[in-house]
């Protein structure tokens, strides 16, 4: 049992990891396109907003450097010295896949082996930012869709199960942090600035063609948040996230007989989040029900690890 546990846990946090790091890579090209939309001090905003979505501000200010895009966007990329970073968590990916290599496809493997040596390749100082986040996004990609090719059984479950609970997490915190930090001081809401920060929140997960389908009054502030909150349409979105991980947790108690604690708390969040209504949550407090959501998800994370016995 020691070493399903192991297996599993690995399986699990290559999930995790990859979602990262497809994650990372999305929120650098996020940020690069908008800075190159904004002046200054909003450029630097947009950066300082990206460590904070990524929960880096404290490792970045021992850095001692400036913010702004060369010195972020290096930080957040090629820097191994902390877990905010692509090439550490594309380590990471690699390590966990490296562990269970025998339960993954050939496709599976050689995408996050691909990922990891574009990165670990030559990278000089003028390296393509936007050109190498988007070679990690297309492996993400790749490795997505060779999971999705895999057997239908717990490796590929636990695998999905940790990009639920990463994507999830991700998703929650871009939303918190914009509703919160992005937009400068002075600034209205509903203005240039802050019409060009929703778009880019949409682009980093992929939703800019979602919302123009579902929403034919253009861009509105409580209209992104009801799709990335309530829209399970929107596989990004909290409510798809949270389905997914119910999803996964079923069909591996079923094989594995291991149900507990981490299938109540997913079944009871889903129960709620089918109750959540977008507009009551931005009365009541957004940036509190983000904050719950991530605790609450961090929790289950925890949860999960003691259900499958994680070592």
């Amino acid at each position: 049992m020691a070493m399903l546990s192991r297996t599993a846990a690995s399986l699990y946090w290559l999930g995790r990891y990859v979602e990262r790091a497809d994650f990372l890579a999305r929120l650098v090209e996020a940020t690069v396109r908008l800075d190159a939309l904004s002046s200054r001090p909003a450029g630097d905003a947009a950066w300082a907003s990206a460590l904070a979505v990524s929960y880096t501000e404290e490792s970045f200010a021992a850095t001692g450097q400036e913010v702004g895009q060369a010195e972020v966007a290096r930080f957040l990329t090629y820097d191994r010295s902390h877990g905010g970073s692509i090439l550490w968590c594309l380590d990471a990916a690699r390590n966990n896949a490296k562990a269970v290599r025998t339960a993954l496809t050939r496709d599976a493997w050689t995408a996050i082996n691909r990922a990891w040596i574009v990165f670990n390749g030559p990278i000089g100082e003028d390296a393509d930012t936007l050109g190498l986040v988007e070679a990690i996004k297309a492996e993400a990609r790749g490795f997505e869709g060779a999971v999705q090719r895999m057997m239908k059984n717990e490796a590929t479950w636990f695998i999905q199960l940790g990009a639920a609970i990463e994507r999830a997490d991700n998703t929650a915190r871009l939303i918190d942090v914009k509703y919160h930090l992005l937009l400068p001081e002075g600034e209205r809401v509903g203005g240039a600035i802050d019409r060009d920060q929703w778009t880019t929140i949409l682009q980093t997960v992929s939703a800019v063609t979602a919302y123009r389908w579902l929403y034919s009054e253009g861009l509105r502030p409580s209209s992104v948040i009801e799709l990335l909150l309530c829209r399970g349409e929107v596989p990004r979105s909290l409510a798809a996230c949270v389905d997914e991980t119910v999803e996964m947790l079923n069909l591996l108690g079923k094989r594995t007989g291991f149900q507990g604690e981490a299938d109540r708390m997913a079944r009871a969040r889903l129960a709620r989040m089918q109750k959540t209504r977008a507009h009551e949550v931005i009365v009541s407090g957004l940036h509190e029900y983000l904050t719950a959501f991530i605790r609450e998800n961090a929790m289950l994370d925890a949860a999960i690890a003691r259900q499958f016995r994680f070592i």
